[in-house]
């Protein structure tokens, strides 16, 4: 990076040589849906939030737009401490800037989110602002109090099967979706790699979104978690297994939640006779850091062990989800306290889509679907399971193979 300053009293100019970006284009792989979707929001948006977990890839994206930027680049990493001295008065280094101002982990300097109110308020305003968090918008509350109106949030997770060849569908699940997981030389590398990310995350990256817990106790909570993975809640058992209130430890997961490692799928619930389960379902957010906390190192581990089916059913509704391109608040899970059930509803407008995964080849109709399709009107049921054919077992319910998901299941208008 080469950086040319001119100090005044009030103005400092920082510009970036951007060939320094180009390598993120031929090195990482190329994730277009997100690349396209996050220009789009740049194209009419002052503030763009681009957020996520850790090591999810928000830094790659974010310098490959700025290797393909049309103008001026100026870029701040906050965690290097050059860049975090400069921002120290941030009206003073940002008001000056035009073209893309690239803020990364802001989170570390919520008070820039008042600068960005103003400076994105001014008449004929041509900088355009994208900054990086590693926590959801609800953490980051004060910089959606700041700019409503103004920013736009978009949430990525881990590589897509999109992103991949289809063959490597299986990698994906065991390694999950952070890049340099995936992408590891060996399986011994990317456990091993997990690994440290589960410790550096509890140690470093939580104190510094403003979490204090010790790191010992979330680690055996996120852990605890990892064994009620695709199940509903129960905050009694947790708490009892904490020795502490029910609150307490509904606090751990809201918290794991807003650090976007934790999914928490909200119940659906419909005007019918029947009793409906009223508390969230749980899913560590990516697959591979689930067989890290669980120990699995191998797709040997994962086949043997008693979380395989739901295992591959978060990895397969994460996908869909993200494949959907479908707001959090647009999806649900539906059971019943007599065993109806239904892993994912999708409702958009008066659209209703139905989900169901199976870690079978021979997927078939069960009462479970057929009572999730009677009584939530969906317009359509999809059973996605291990394989790469499509058909139909009912009229309004499809059999779509996990490898088929990206050709026979479209995206939401």
């Amino acid at each position: 990076m080469t950086i040319s300053k001119e100090c005044h009293r009030t103005h400092i100019e920082i510009s970036v040589d951007k060939t320094e970006f180009s390598m993120y284009n031929i090195t990482m792989i190329n994730r277009i849906i997100e690349l396209s979707t996050v220009r789009h929001f740049l194209r009419s948006n002052p503030v763009v939030g681009l957020i996520g977990a850790r090591q999810v890839g928000k830094t790659t994206i974010a310098r490959m737009i700025a290797s393909k930027w049309r103008g001026k680049v100026t870029y701040f990493d906050v965690e290097n401490p050059e860049d975090l001295s400069r921002l120290t008065d941030p009206m003073l280094v940002l008001k000056s800037l035009t073209g893309l101002v690239v803020i990364d982990e802001i989170q570390r300097l919520p008070h820039v989110f008042n600068v960005l109110r103003v400076l994105a308020d001014r008449p004929l305003n041509k900088t355009k602002f994208l900054v990086l968090g590693s926590a959801s918008p609800e953490l980051l509350r004060q910089g959606s109090e700041s700019l409503a109106g103004r920013i736009t949030y978009f949430e990525i997770g881990g590589l897509r099967i999109n992103d991949i060849s289809f063959k490597n569908i299986e990698r994906l699940w065991l390694r999950g979706g952070l890049p340099k997981s995936y992408l590891a030389r060996t399986p011994k590398e990317s456990f091993q790699w997990r690994q440290s990310f589960i410790s550096t995350f509890l140690e470093r990256d939580i104190p510094q979104l403003g979490i204090n817990i010790n790191s010992v106790t979330l680690r055996r909570f996120w852990t605890m978690l990892a064994h009620y993975h695709g199940q509903v809640w129960n905050s009694s058992e947790f708490a009892r297994s904490f020795g502490v209130a029910d609150t307490t430890v509904r606090g751990y997961l809201d918290r794991l939640t807003a650090a976007l490692v934790v999914r928490q799928l909200l119940p659906w619930h419909e005007n019918i006779s029947k009793r409906q389960v009223k508390m969230p379902k749980i899913y560590i957010s990516d697959s591979g850091i689930l067989h890290a906390l669980l120990n699995l190192r191998a797709m040997p581990d994962i086949e043997t062990h008693p979380k395989i089916g739901a295992s591959w059913e978060g990895f397969l509704l994460d996908q869909i989800i993200r494949h959907l391109r479908a707001d959090k608040n647009e999806c649900y899970f539906w059971a019943t306290h007599a065993g109806a059930e239904l892993d994912l509803l999708v409702v958009r407008g008066r659209k209703r889509l139905g989900f169901e995964f199976k870690r079978t080849t021979a997927p078939k109709i069960t009462p479970s679907i057929i009572s999730a399709k009677k009584d939530l009107k969906l317009d359509e049921l999809t059973v996605v399971f291990y394989g790469n054919t499509s058909f139909f077992l009912a009229e309004g319910v499809r059999a779509v193979g996990s490898e088929n998901i990206i050709k026979d299941i479209k995206p939401l208008a």
